[in-house]
């Protein structure tokens, strides 16, 4: 299973998925008022915007899971509800982590709303360090909304990832899952704020 450039296909799907994965992760810890203006229309949106920077797995029309850098932030990274703890995660990270080197970014960042603590076990085990909390805006219909966020950072090394080898280890070694009985001891689907 391959990580590729995201195409115009794909806007549904990871719209859906995105809100479906913020929606898990994000209701009962954000304010109303944010819940509120994350409809799925406005993932619609922002997806279509984001569109050229995003990257996926899985078939197209069909995403897995995607990424989405910003700069030097890693903006976004969701996984479908059914492919978490699959490793699928852990292969996105990995490829998000590739391409920010590829960039030149040696430390990027990544914001994770306060409270979100699978997200948070995710980046630790990822090699993620909490750098601080601080209020952010975070984009909504027509302006900003600031959320308290816990900000975390990660060192970045040329030299090839152990992170990314057990990625494609669990993914492509044959499993033992049933569709009933997913695993959930490899890599909890990580969930940014925005």
């Amino acid at each position: 299973m391959g990580i590729r450039t995201a195409q115009t296909r794909d806007i549904g799907p990871l719209a859906r998925l995105w809100w479906q994965g913020w929606r898990d992760a994000h209701l009962p810890i954000v304010p109303k008022a944010l819940v509120a203006r994350r409809t799925l229309d406005s993932f619609i949106v922002r997806m279509a915007l984001a569109l050229p920077h995003i990257r996926t797995v899985g078939p197209v029309g069909e995403p897995l899971g995607f990424h989405l850098l910003k700069g030097d932030e890693l903006h976004q990274l969701y996984v479908e509800e059914e492919m978490r703890g699959a490793g699928v995660a852990a292969l996105l990270m990995a490829d998000a982590e590739d391409r920010l080197l590829e960039a030149g970014i040696m430390t990027p960042w990544l914001a994770c709303a306060v409270g979100n603590v699978r997200a948070a076990r995710f980046y630790k085990k990822a090699g993620w360090a909490l750098a601080g909390t601080q209020t952010m805006p975070t984009e909504i219909p027509g302006g900003w909304f600031p959320l308290k966020v816990w900000r975390y950072e990660k060192r970045l090394s040329a030299a090839p990832s152990a992170w990314g080898a057990a990625a494609e280890a669990e993914l492509f070694r044959p499993s033992e899952r049933t569709a009933e009985a997913p695993r959930a001891d490899i890599g909890a689907a990580p969930r940014t704020i925005m």
